[in-house]
């Protein structure tokens, strides 16, 4: 990439941070669950259409900004999501949130500002794109948090039909701001919910033998249903039940009639995956059999592991030595997490980076929780190599003339 064209873009994003940072924490302050984000995506839209950026609103919440050639050689997209988590912050920030019980737990309010700090340096350079035949669809994607999530919603609006490529980032608090984690083929896992229901008479517990002893049963699931599923799927996949919700009677003496366990089922294999939901319902079936209590499994088909392009990654680590430094990319491993940036995945290629958030010798904090705090110099980073990938994907490599837009 030449001087001239990563001259233009720090030089955009170095004078739009201020500015980011500032629509990061409004956004931070207000956060929305999924598929009510009506706020943010309107803020969003005030700031793209006050650069004559093009915008259309996704049905319900989101939006798609296009920039580029009318009738392109090659379509690029940008994807953030703009949901938040239903957490209490506990970050004591000026800008914490004012909503009780919902917070940017996972750092989605900095992709917001990131990508749209992307879609406004390449706003600058909109004569250029068309001539070389290049559009850009930036999509604000609603409820990535949520099942059904907000990427197959997109996915199933067409917007994904005629992109060629499309990146995404992803705050990684495991690592220095400065820094960003790449790896082609798979860096998260498929993701499900599960909901075990067990049901049966209940009773007093000084006579068990009288009753289905329901919470014996339920026991009997958490610990057993995992290990079964660990020996009858290949231990390559690396499946993980792991339950985080148990709720089952309310007295010491009382065997209640109900109980429930709650869980996600992660693992590293789509092939299993795909294996994998009728196993589980077997399984849930075969360890209660001897209790006297019947069991139903709500099993939730959740997301496929993200699968990155090679030529998609090679992109991001050309545009972040170009525009953040030699020492910017770094490896990252394969994680347990779910993301539904996966369902674009399976429509186009493309590649999701790990973006660092850890100040340097600072704390590091975990994602979904209520303290997380990222070091807001992520944002303008996120804006540089998102923007850079588009221009290199797009064959935009040639002097341009500065100036901002």
């Amino acid at each position: 990439m030449d001087t001239a064209l990563t001259d233009l873009i720090n030089a955009r994003v170095d004078a739009l941070e201020p500015e980011l940072i500032a629509l990061r924490r409004d956004v931070h302050a207000h956060p929305e669950i999924g598929y009510q984000e009506h706020r943010t995506t309107e803020v969003v839209r005030q700031r793209l259409e006050a650069s004559d950026v093009r915008t259309r609103r996704l049905d319900g919440t989101g939006l798609i900004a296009e920039l580029g050639a009318p009738q392109p050689r090659i379509r690029i997209g940008l994807r953030a999501d703009l949901d938040a988590l239903p957490v209490q912050e506990q970050t004591g920030l000026p800008f914490a949130s004012v909503e009780p019980g919902m917070c940017h737990a996972c750092g989605h309010d900095v992709h917001t500002a990131g990508v749209l700090g992307a879609t406004l340096a390449l706003a600058a350079v909109e004569p250029q794109l068309v001539e070389a035949g290049v559009a850009v669809r930036v999509i604000f994607q609603p409820a990535e948090e949520v099942l059904p999530g907000g990427a197959e919603s997109v996915v199933a609006q067409g917007e994904l039909v005629d992109v060629d490529r499309i990146f995404a980032v992803h705050c990684d608090p495991s690592i220095d701001v400065g820094t960003v984690g790449l790896a082609a083929g798979p860096i998260t896992a498929a993701c499900d919910d599960v909901t075990v229901t067990v049901s049966g008479r209940g009773g007093h517990t000084s006579r068990p033998h009288l009753t289905g002893d329901l919470t014996y049963a339920l026991a009997k699931v958490i610990t057993d249903v995992p290990a079964v599923v660990s020996r009858r799927l290949d231990p390559r996949a690396g499946a993980a039940l792991v339950w985080g919700a148990v709720h089952a009677g309310s007295a010491p003496n009382v065997i209640p009639s109900s109980g429930t366990a709650r869980g996600t089922l992660r693992m590293l294999d789509a092939q299993a995956w795909l294996k994998a939901e009728g196993l589980v319902e077997q399984i849930v079936h075969e360890v209660v059999a001897p209790y006297q209590v019947h069991a139903e499994v709500h099993h939730e088909r959740g997301v496929p592991p993200v699968v990155n392009d090679e030529t998609c990654i090679e992109a991001l680590r050309a545009s972040a030595e170009a525009l953040v430094g030699s020492e910017a990319p770094v490896g990252t491993p394969q994680s347990l997490g779910g993301e539904d940036f996966s369902w674009m995945l399976q429509k186009t290629p493309g590649a999701l980076a790990r973006l660092g958030t850890r100040t340097p010798g600072g704390s590091t904090y975990e994602l979904h929780q209520g303290n997380l705090v990222v070091d807001e110099r992520a944002i303008a980073i996120a804006a540089k190599v998102l923007a850079g990938a588009v221009l290199l994907t797009g064959g935009l490599n040639f002097d341009l003339p500065t100036g901002p837009r």
